[in-house]
């Protein structure tokens, strides 16, 4: 048989056995913040099985400042197709054009809570006087240096009229904040409830007072620059379904909330 035409029936051959291209080849890369991730990460498995679509997801603050908050990424060039925060920071985002127009979708609400050391005693924060007294007698009150930290620092600690009095700290996320926690750099921890519990070393204490309670609605939204508008729109459709809520009440949440007029 002629070299030749063994060559050109062994390229022929290649080419009928190579795989087709698949739908599963698309991906998405979401750039979110933490006090989401609990209940994101227990659902993405389902629905990368169901679409096709893989995902690859990035941190990044809802608010604050430095190089690792969301809007800062984004500013930078890091390329992501969806990202997932709270409103606060989506709004900020909104102004700076970094979103699409209409994409973003509230996926779930949780409060402001707080958190001791595994072990320790449970101070009372249900009351205005009580919660006053505990951050008092806190040796350092670490908090998610985004919405919560900053509503804390900002709102709530001059609203008690201790804030040259209490010892703090903020630290760039809610994982930093529980893990000094669990590792007795601090004795307590303050920050949305879904980013306090099932975290090792630590103990929910409870939710904020009503008088000063923030409660934050996790959204996502489609990235300006995507290529993946349609894939990104099917999975923030999933997030906010029934397929994700069980998830999401078992991170300290609730499903859904309502946006503010864009």
């Amino acid at each position: 048989m002629p070299e030749r035409f063994m060559i050109n029936l062994m390229a022929s051959l290649a080419l009928i056995l190579a795989p087709w291209p698949s739908q599963a080849s698309e991906a998405l890369t979401v750039l979110m913040s933490g006090g989401f991730s609990l209940a994101y990460r227990a659902v993405i498995p389902d629905f990368e099985r169901d679409t096709g679509i893989s995902v690859t997801t990035l941190s990044g603050a809802s608010q604050g400042t430095g190089p690792q908050t969301v809007k800062s990424q984004l500013e930078r060039g890091v390329r992501a197709d969806v990202v997932i925060l709270s409103e606060n920071g989506l709004d900020e985002l909104i102004t700076a054009g970094l979103v699409l127009h209409g994409t973003a979708a509230g996926l779930a609400r949780v409060p402001l809570g707080a958190a001791v050391r595994q072990g320790s005693p449970k101070p009372d924060v249900a009351t205005l006087d009580a919660l006053k007294r505990t951050l008092l007698a806190a040796r350092l009150l670490v908090m998610p240096g985004s919405t919560s930290g900053l509503f804390m620092k900002t709102t709530v600690l001059p609203k008690l009229a201790i804030g040259d009095r209490v010892a703090s700290k903020l630290v760039p996320r809610g994982l930093d904040a529980t893990r000094m926690l669990a590792a007795g750099e601090a004795d307590l921890a303050i920050g949305p409830l879904s980013e306090l519990v099932d975290q090792p070393g630590v103990s929910l204490v409870g939710p904020l007072p009503e008088e000063v309670q923030l409660v934050q609605v996790f959204t996502g939204a489609i990235v300006a620059t995507s290529p993946h508008v349609a894939e990104g729109k099917r999975l923030i459709a999933f997030l906010a379904s029934e397929r994700a809520a069980a998830a999401i009440r078992k991170a300290g949440m609730e499903p859904g909330g309502a946006l503010r007029a864009r």
